[in-house]
């Protein structure tokens, strides 16, 4: 097959990494116009656009809402009902994303200073969230979790999930998924229509103050478009992988950590980075041979022939600045003592540390949330979790005393602002002020 080689001491490395890692999440013009309608519509035809989209675009008739919703009972069957191998699959993953997640929870805080005056943040759940979960080409029950779970974590009371069934088919194991990881009702609808319906709400849709999950173009779209109408969690690209390996793995293991995130579509990008040139070339016989081997095989040749590569870098300092320099979001470590680079890390979504933690786990059931930043965004953006269900409001209490010094700053700033109405209105909390 063929995959790009790249070596960092070649002239045109720098451009030729550019156009590597070039992809564009903004949507052309003609893909906002569509998704600008369909928003519109559901907007303001609420059900009726809803159950036209899904007939048209899901090959699905139904005459009312009732005919795309899951109840409760419906989750549950679908839960009781797996061969049991996955039921425990789902349990154990489950319980490992919830306990890692109990960990990230804020909680409220307050001091008091010397003269009364308290301080503080009171932190609070969202009341109602919605995700998206896609239904295309693959489906995923490990979104359910790690978008539910945290939320549930954080302590939202209601999380309204949406999943596009095309053709009527529905994905027992994303159903079960929801109702393991407590989502309160499912919708079978997908695309811009249910962002906008998450977004707007409709007659059967409660609106919702926050849309997370990953999905298409057009559900990309869309989220940008109804963002500050509700919160999104981000704008993701096609799922990435960037290993760094110093030649000592199996490059059967490493070809195949590649087709992992190769696998997602056609556009996801993996790439492979060591200083051992030989490794390089055992891992390209790897990919060759083991290529025809994958279910997905035309998916995974499109993407590592389109977006994948090989890179040769010279030694560590140039591996750990072209780590940075990527960003990815997920990193593997594929070396004697992956803790030592931790510190020159800076810039990724995910880090899997040595020889023995595939991208794979995280995606699944090692506990770490795997909806990641992508196309670079690593630099400044982090992975979902419970924080991302929880605000932040701030507390001030102010003593008498207190409020009389603040008020002498804050006349001063305020009158330097030209705005005397707030420092009057500081003003008249000065103690002993003469009017």
């Amino acid at each position: 097959m063929m995959i790009r080689r790249l070596d960092t001491k070649a002239e045109s490395f720098a451009s030729e990494l550019d156009a590597l890692l070039a992809w564009e999440a903004v949507s052309d013009g003609r893909l906002q116009s569509a998704v600008d309608a369909i928003v519109q519509e559901v907007r303001h035809n609420g059900d009726d656009a809803l159950l036209d989209y899904t007939a048209r675009f899901d090959r699905l008739q139904v005459s009312a809402m009732s005919g795309l919703t899951m109840t409760p009972g419906q989750l549950q069957a679908a839960y009781e009902n797996l061969p049991e191998s996955e039921r425990h699959a789902l349990n154990v993953a489950a319980e490992r994303i919830r306990r890692y997640h109990e960990h990230q929870k804020a909680v409220s805080w307050e001091y008091t200073e010397a003269d009364g005056t308290r301080l503080g943040q009171q932190v609070t759940p969202l009341d109602r969230v919605g995700i998206y979960v896609p239904g295309g080409k693959a489906s995923y029950p490990s979104s359910v979790l790690m978008n539910a779970i945290p939320a549930r974590v954080a302590g939202v009371t209601e999380i309204i999930m949406c999943v596009p069934t095309p053709g009527g088919e529905t994905n027992m194991l994303v159903m079960a998924a929801a109702w393991l990881a407590g989502v309160s009702r499912v919708f079978t609808i997908g695309g811009a229509q249910a962002v906008a319906a998450l977004a707007y709400g409709t007659e059967s849709v409660p609106r919702v103050d926050k849309i997370v999950g990953p999905g298409n173009s057009y559900v990309a779209t869309a989220k940008r478009q109804v963002f500050g109408q509700v919160g999104i969690d981000m704008i993701a690209g096609p799922s990435e992988i960037l290993v760094y390996c110093d030649g000592k793995t199996s490059p059967d293991w490493i070809a195949m950590d590649l087709f992992s995130q190769a696998e997602h579509d056609e556009m996801a990008q993996s790439i492979l980075i060591s200083e051992d040139g030989a490794f390089l070339d055992a891992v390209e016989e790897a990919l060759s041979r083991l290529l025809p081997t994958l279910d997905r095989e035309a998916i995974a040749r499109t993407s590592l022939s389109g977006r994948g590569a090989l890179i040769r870098v010279q030694n560590r300092d140039e591996a750990l600045a072209l780590i940075n320099r990527i960003a990815p979001e997920h990193l593997e470590l594929s070396v004697e003592a992956p803790e030592e680079l931790l510190p020159s890390i800076r810039h990724a979504g995910a880090i899997f540390m040595g020889r023995f933690t595939p991208e794979a786990l995280g995606d699944y059931c090692a506990g770490p949330n795997h909806v990641l930043p992508t196309s670079g965004t690593a630099r400044f953006s982090s992975p979902l979790g419970v924080y991302d269900f929880q605000k932040r409001s701030s507390l001030i209490y102010c003593s008498a005393a207190g409020a009389s010094e603040l008020a002498k700053v804050a006349s001063v700033l305020a009158r330097g602002e030209g705005l005397t109405a707030h420092a009057r209105s500081a003003e008249y909390r000065i103690l002993d002020r003469e009017d």
